[in-house]
């Protein structure tokens, strides 16, 4: 084999990747500006020069073969390889410019971090942003995202960043609910109003509370639930219960007056809590664009501490990459 022949195929071993990733030729076409004939082609050229298989074709999905697998992994590296030295040269462009892709917890997304995106837009004009709200846990490399936010009180290994607030639950209710169905004092008083929870799965309407060293809990019961957080606030607002409620959502209507906390003395024990951490790979070589929208989005929620019920922010787990202090 000659010592020239992966230059001629770097090409087709990118288009390799791309076709891996989004599980079809046409997807990949679609991407890449192609058609889906030209990246079979592609991809042809490169078993051919491999002299072996690297995909399965069946008319539904297509699969790796067992070598497709190793080369897969060896192609994959060249093309993070290749997204590193962009953003190497991205260091010596002193304006910020491209598209940031995030990733964002639904009720993070919409309460959180949307607020603040207009005035970003205006500051930073060459700079676009995509706001990826779901809840679930992604891959910054398969998925092709520059930054993540996730709940955790353990941000995975082999990612760095920062951690924006404290998740705190907690539950509310209008005053005119309360006064018209009475205030609980105690846990177990829920069991005689209307509660409003995520209601995904049967642990949803069990309740767990702690004060000092009791753990209480209770099974709730409602004539709603809703697995969105706008929805759930939207309930309570409307009288129709108690609900459960990370505080952040909740803090402007509390300082208006128009809910009322329930409970206080007691602390509402969610399954969603933790820290809210702003995460990426790490990299020596931060692209100007990421640099300008984790400063931002650090310097707003700094202004606002009440994001946080205890009122302060912490750092811990990940380390900044240097310079980022």
């Amino acid at each position: 084999m000659s010592i020239n022949l992966p230059l001629p195929l770097l090409g087709e071993m990118a288009i390799f990747v791309k076709v891996v990733e989004v599980g079809s030729f046409s997807e990949a076409a679609r991407q890449l500006g192609s058609s889906p004939s030209a990246v079979s082609r592609s991809i042809s050229r490169l078993e051919k020069a491999l002299a072996m298989r690297l995909l399965q074709r069946t008319t539904r999905k297509l699969r790796l073969s067992e070598g497709g697998e190793e080369v897969f992994k060896r192609c994959s590296e060249m093309v993070s390889a290749a997204k590193s030295v962009m953003e190497i040269s991205g260091q010596f462009t002193h304006e910020a410019e491209g598209l940031v892709r995030i990733s964002v917890p639904k009720a993070v997304g919409r309460f959180v971090v949307h607020p603040y995106m207009p005035e970003f837009l205006r500051r930073y004009p060459k700079v676009d942003v995509e706001l990826l709200l779901e809840d679930r846990n992604i891959d910054l490399i398969d998925d092709n995202v520059d930054l993540a936010i996730r709940i955790t009180d353990h941000p995975p290994a082999g990612l760095v960043g920062r951690q924006l607030l404290t998740i705190d639950h907690l539950l509310c209710a209008t005053p005119q609910y309360l006064a018209e169905h009475g205030t609980p004092s105690h846990p177990h008083d829920l069991l005689s109003h209307s509660c409003i929870y995520l209601g995904e799965t049967p642990s949803d309407a069990r309740w767990k509370f702690k004060k000092g060293s009791k753990l209480v809990t209770v099974g709730v019961r409602g004539r709603y639930a809703a697995n969105h957080t706008g929805v759930r606030l939207g309930a309570v607002l409307e009288h129709i219960g108690i609900g459960s409620l990370p505080y952040f959502t909740v803090r402007h209507a509390l300082e208006q007056g128009l809910l009322v906390r329930v409970l206080p003395d007691w602390t509402f024990l969610a399954s969603y809590h933790g820290g809210a951490w702003l995460l990426h790979s790490p990299t020596r070589y931060l692209p100007p664009k990421l640099r300008v929208f984790i400063d931002y989005l650090v310097e707003c929620l700094a202004k606002e501490p009440t994001l946080n019920r205890q009122g302060k922010q912490e750092q811990k787990g990940c380390e900044l990459p240097e310079g980022r202090g």
